[in-house]
């Protein structure tokens, strides 16, 4: 069987083949379903190893379909780049590392994510990048109305324009204020959008649905989450998961010294935001049926601070949704005798 190691790009892919008799072909070809097809559509049966990035599904697949064993792999993983210099680096160098990796068997392979995890993931950038835009043009124009020594009401991003009809604002400022108005209204309606298939998404989805019994998490962490852990079983435990989401401690320790930092924030950094929120609420709301959470983060606060205790329950949480997916079962506080509700 012959070993193809392909360093995938945007515009073009950088190949390396070594075939059964030992021969090294080389070529460079566009990142197009066609010609990966005219390239290896005609090859016998071949293991191909490339690294995980944002072409590399649809890349896998394609070739999955003409018959070919198809590895994605850690691009994090050293060994698999054992062979090569890193004092240069080019797209011939990769290739050809990665047909070696793909020979010899040094490469760590990384998860491919379910289909349906897939378009969820693409739902959820899809709200990100609206609210993102919305929060961008809300801040515009709450400082706009601050120049005129004015001030709009806080409240939550939905309203602001509620709340901003209720400041008298100058003929001027509030007919330059109207473009960015309009958008607003349209991001508005957009969000809702979204948020209404999120709705109906969670509710079909029984591991969404059960992450949403646990105080302060809706449908949006829910569907974040399950779409980022996507298989429960390919966890160790709760401690993996935590340092997947860069929700752990970095350390540098060496011999007797021991040394440890901030959060690592490696990881899916979408996730790691919405659980550190969930920790908010719950410190804030202080919910009859998550009191163990919140007393034990008040016991983190009076110590380290608001910050570090949002961080370590968010932690500690993330640590909960996972054993609810492993275990399939809804959120229950210590000593309840009943699953709670949201």
């Amino acid at each position: 069987m012959e070993n193809i190691g392909i360093d995938v790009h945007k515009k073009e892919s950088q190949l390396c083949i070594i075939t059964e008799a030992g021969e090294v072909l080389e070529l460079r070809i566009r990142t197009e379903r066609g010609r990966f097809k005219e390239v290896l559509g005609a090859r016998g049966k071949a293991k191909v190893l490339m690294e995980a990035s944002t072409e590399s599904e649809w890349v896998a697949r394609c070739l999955e379909e003409m018959g070919h064993e198809v590895v994605v792999a850690d691009p994090n993983f050293a060994p698999m780049y054992g062979m090569r210099t890193r004092r240069v680096k080019t797209d011939k160098r990769d290739a050809r590392a990665l047909a070696d990796a793909c020979a010899s068997g040094t490469y760590r392979e990384a998860h491919r994510t379910s289909e349906a995890r897939r378009q969820t993931k693409a739902l959820l950038a899809v709200r990100d990048a609206l609210v993102r835009a919305r929060a961008k043009n809300l801040t515009l124009m709450g400082a706009l109305v601050r120049q005129q020594g004015l001030r709009v009401a806080t409240g939550s991003a939905e309203k602001f324009l509620q709340r901003l009809a209720k400041v008298e604002l100058p003929a001027s400022l509030k007919e330059s204020l109207e473009p960015l108005m309009e958008v607003v209204t349209l991001l508005n309606k957009q969000v809702a959008v979204v948020d209404e298939k999120l709705s109906v998404m969670v509710e079909a989805d029984e591991e969404m649905k059960r992450l949403c019994t646990m105080p302060s998490v809706g449908p949006v962490t829910a569907a974040a989450f399950v779409a980022t852990i996507d298989d429960a079983d390919r966890f160790d435990g709760p401690h993996q998961v935590q340092a997947y989401l860069g929700l752990v401690p970095s350390e540098r320790s060496s011999g007797e010294k021991q040394q440890r930092g901030r959060i690592t924030k490696t990881g899916n950094g979408k996730v790691r935001r919405l659980l550190v929120q969930v920790a908010l609420s719950t410190m804030r709301l202080k919910k009859a049926s998550s009191k163990p959470l919140w007393e034990w983060a008040g016991r983190i606060e009076e110590k380290r601070g608001r910050k570090v205790a949002a961080v370590a329950l968010a932690r500690k949480t993330a640590g909960i949704l996972f054993a609810m997916l492993r275990d399939e079962a809804p959120f229950k506080a210590r000593g309840q005798a009943e699953p709670a509700t949201a």
